[in-house]
């Protein structure tokens, strides 16, 4: 076994303490690792139940002092971490994944660069850099579009379908003027995701590929197997791999992908991160995406990641709090993942089930139904 491998007993550190967070910690303590949390809410999800919660901010250097004489190795549970506090740790000790992945993931022109560079296909889009642009993007992007600012969006955040000239005007302006770019609207038959891991040593591990559906912006389920061919998945597989690769990436990485109605894969984005697209693994596979992200990080072998069961991932947000819990716990096949939060708003993900079954089909019957008991609506389908 390799010199660098970190083993049980050891001590992990986690930038970020909301429900990806709480999942990873979940995983490490479950595999016998102690573990450290630095995020500023008292309250958050992961640090009710590391070994210890660091309550500071991302860029308190006493703090992240702190974390790196007290951990072995140190990983991000979300991409806005500040890069430079990511610099400033790892100058003491091990992070996973790197800043420079970090910073290309914070940013959507740098992203699409990068991943065209790497031999993937954005969206066709424009590099609005200042106002004087809007014209030169209209012209070369057309309508429809969508604006999307470069930094700090998730979950439809910073987002607008824009359908002229005057909408993207607007739009430019709500956003602040900030940084954005301007994607072609395109004709898309659904959403996958490919969730690979990687460790230091370069092995390379993927999970089965996701079919993704949301609402308003949100990721509302996730359905795997996918519902595309098995040259599709493969190819998604590929070209995440490759990604992960030219960024020498160490840890889970999802990416998504458009697929168009003549199967042509447009990259959308990528998380340097386990995904809300991947929490079907941990009902679903031998190993899940949190277990992954620990034995990457520990420069341990990828774990196995055969699909168990098709499922049914449905998000619970919080506009149907609090839910008929009964309509889950009826159910033989459901597995309920809460996040330990202690206030409820409208789209805010407060946890997630899995819903298991013989194919998908009859695993989307009881994610639908199910879906609508918690909303307080009629159960029939």
């Amino acid at each position: 076994m390799a010199t660098n491998v970190i083993l049980p007993g050891a001590t992990l550190g986690v930038l970020g303490g909301g429900q990806l967070g709480r999942m990873f910690c979940v995983a490490a303590r479950t595999m016998g690792y102690r573990v450290v949390v630095l995020d500023p809410d008292p309250q958050c999800g992961a640090g009710l139940i590391a070994d210890v919660h660091i309550k500071a901010d991302y860029d308190d250097k006493a703090a992240l002092e702190e974390m790196a004489a007290l951990c072995d190795v140190v990983t991000l549970e979300f991409e806005n971490i500040p890069s430079q506090s990511v610099r400033f740790v790892a100058d003491k000790t091990p992070v996973y994944p790197a800043a420079e992945a970090l910073e290309i993931a914070q940013n959507r022109d740098r992203e699409k660069q990068f991943a065209k560079k790497a031999g993937l296909r954005p969206v066709p889009y424009f590099a609005l850099m200042q106002e004087t642009d809007l014209q030169q993007a209209a012209d070369e992007v057309g309508f429809p579009a969508i604006l999307k600012s470069n930094t700090l969006g998730y979950d439809g955040k910073g987002q607008f379908v824009v359908n002229d000239f005057a909408e993207l005007s607007a739009a430019y302006e709500h956003v602040g003027k900030v940084d954005c770019v301007l994607e072609k609207q395109i004709s898309i038959r659904c959403e996958v995701s490919a969730i690979v891991a990687r460790n230091v040593a370069g092995e390379l591990a993927s999970f089965p590929v996701s079919e993704n559906q949301h609402r308003n912006g949100i990721l509302h389920m996730s359905i795997v197997p996918a519902r595309v061919s098995e040259e599709l998945t493969n190819r998604a597989i590929e070209k995440a791999s490759v990604l992960a690769e030219a960024l020498s990436y160490v840890g889970i990485l999802a990416v998504e992908f458009f697929v168009s109605d003549d199967d042509v894969l447009y990259f959308n984005e990528m998380a340097p991160r386990p995904h809300n697209s991947g929490h079907y693994t941990k009902d679903a596979c031998v190993t899940s995406q949190f277990e992954q992200q620990v034995r990457m990080m520990c420069g341990l072998k990828p774990g196995d990641t055969r699909l168990l069961s098709p499922v049914v991932m449905v998000n619970m947000l919080g506009d149907l709090w609090l839910p008929d819990w009964q309509s889950i716990f009826t159910q033989s096949n459901i597995k309920l993942h809460l996040y330990g939060k202690t206030e409820a708003r409208p789209g805010r993900k407060m946890g997630h089930f899995n819903v298991l079954a013989e194919d998908v089909d009859a695993a989307l019957v009881v994610a639908n139904e199910v879906f609508e008991r918690l909303q307080g609506g009629d159960a029939e389908t």
